[in-house]
């Protein structure tokens, strides 16, 4: 079935060459733009073990493998599952500043739904029999 590496798994830190990054949007083809807290947005590439396995979407926290080579672009390594990033952010490896929950509307809150009242029924001109059409 779907998302059935549910069990928990040890929690990754960063190393020399990687950098935790907030998804901003995706931009289709395996690729997708993301704010690193260096400060620096990335254009970054999802790696081929992770594609159509692992579910990258806006406001995740991932990790990415920075390149020598050209500093706007980066891979994406992994991404850290809600829990796993409040743990990064306890920790102190994520800043203050960092929106965990940015992509999830549903904040546990109910909200009012926005239901519209037609309020014909004080109309008698609109009073149709379906017998006199």
């Amino acid at each position: 079935g779907k998302n059935e590496g549910d069990e928990k798994r040890e929690l990754i830190f960063k190393e020399d060459g990687q950098e935790y990054a907030q998804v901003l949007r995706m931009l289709g083809n395996g690729r997708l733009e993301a704010a690193c807290i260096d400060g620096v947005k990335r254009l970054c590439h999802i790696r081929g073990k992770m594609r159509k396995k692992v579910w990258v979407s806006t406001g995740d926290v991932i990790l990415l493998g920075l390149r020598d080579y050209q500093d706007e672009k980066a891979d994406v390594i992994l991404k850290y599952a809600p829990d796993e990033a409040r743990s990064l952010k306890a920790y102190g490896e994520l800043p203050d500043n960092f929106k965990i929950d940015l992509g999830v509307e549903d904040d546990g809150a109910e909200e009012e739904e926005d239901y519209v009242d037609f309020d014909d029924t004080d109309r008698p001109d609109l009073d149709l029999d379906l017998a006199d059409i």
